[in-house]
Parts: structure tokens; C-alpha cells; sequence
């Protein structure tokens, strides 16, 4: 799979999630996520076509996205199994995404 591919479906989780938290929670918070995906999605393009400024600033985004990582621990904490299960897909899609745009980087390195 490719970068652009991964980063694809890493914004498309982050938008339904970010949808998901807001419906359940009515917190504007929960739209953050969606805000990153959408970004992510207009950058697709960029990271598509090997754009290295607008893949560097994808890859910035999705680590953006691993702040996630404390409200995971308070939602273990409260108990809001519904809040920790999206909180770890979101991390997921994110690791998986950057997993692709680090091998990307490898690759153009080696070229």
C-alpha cells in the first residue's frame, strides 16, 4: 500500500469518528479528529503526487493525531468504554498510516 493510501483511509476514520464522538457526546472537542481527517483528505493529493512539503505536513497532522493518548487514559479511567474504543481506533489508523509514510520516506531516501 502506498502513503497516499494510508493517509486516505487514516482521514476517513478520523472524519466518521470525529462524527461518531460528536453525535454521542454533543462535545465540540469530539470534532477535532474530524477537522484533522478533513485536512488530511484536501493534502491527499499533494501526498499523492510526492510533494514532500505537503507530505511532511500530512505526516505532522497524523501525529497531531496521537494526542489522543491522554483522553484514552481518562476515558479508561471514567469508565466510557464507548469514548476508549474510538480513541483506539483513532490511534490505530494513525499508527498505521504513519507506518506507510515512514517506509514512503525510506524508499525516496534510498532513490
Amino acid at each position: 500500500m502506498k502513503a497516499h493510501a494510508a493517509s486516505r483511509i487514516n482521514a476517513i476514520i478520523l472524519i466518521v469518528i470525529g462524527v461518531w464522538g460528536y453525535v454521542e457526546s454533543n462535545s465540540p472537542t469530539s470534532l477535532i479528529p474530524f477537522v484533522i481527517g478533513l485536512i488530511l483528505l484536501v493534502l491527499n493529493k499533494g501526498v499523492k503526487s510526492q510533494n514532500k512539503v505537503i507530505a511532511h505536513i500530512a505526516v505532522l497532522l497524523t501525529l497531531l493525531s496521537f494526542a489522543n493518548i491522554m483522553p484514552l487514559k481518562s476515558a479508561l479511567e471514567d469508565g466510557r468504554n464507548d469514548a476508549a474504543l474510538r480513541i483506539i481506533i483513532m490511534l490505530s489508523s494513525s499508527m498505521y498510516a504513519m507506518i506507510y509514510f515512514v517506509r514512503s520516506f525510506i524508499e525516496a531516501r534510498r532513490k
